[in-house]
């Protein structure tokens, strides 16, 4: 979904960087989540400027925290804070939290 949200944008250029802060952000929500039975992780991409907002909502007011990394992970926060323009976490109306990253083609903020 999100690799044709960006072709009907026109920002290709940011694909592969997006796709990657994606599949980071989504394995941390399945990995490192403790939801609620029925609960679901879900995605939202806002356009902004030349590059996208990544969002990944879950049902866990647990905040995401760097780990040392090594052989078995601890990677994906670093990867997400190297390629990504910024990233955070926003409170959500009810229980859990959103956690976004900006991914644009100039590799600053956007």
């Amino acid at each position: 979904m999100l690799r044709e949200t960006l072709a009907g944008w026109g920002l290709g250029a940011v694909e592969e960087t997006a796709l990657v802060v994606l599949s980071e952000l989504v394995t941390n929500a399945v990995r490192h989540t403790h939801v609620p039975l029925g609960s679901q992780i879900q995605t939202r991409y806002q356009r902004e400027g030349d590059g996208v907002r990544i969002e990944v909502h879950d049902a866990d007011n647990e905040l995401p925290a760097a780990r040392v990394p090594g052989e078995t992970g601890g990677w994906g926060l670093i990867l997400v804070d190297s390629l990504a323009a910024r990233w955070g976490v926003d409170d959500r109306d009810g229980i859990g939290k959103s956690v976004w990253a900006v991914v644009n083609a100039a590799g600053g903020e956007a």
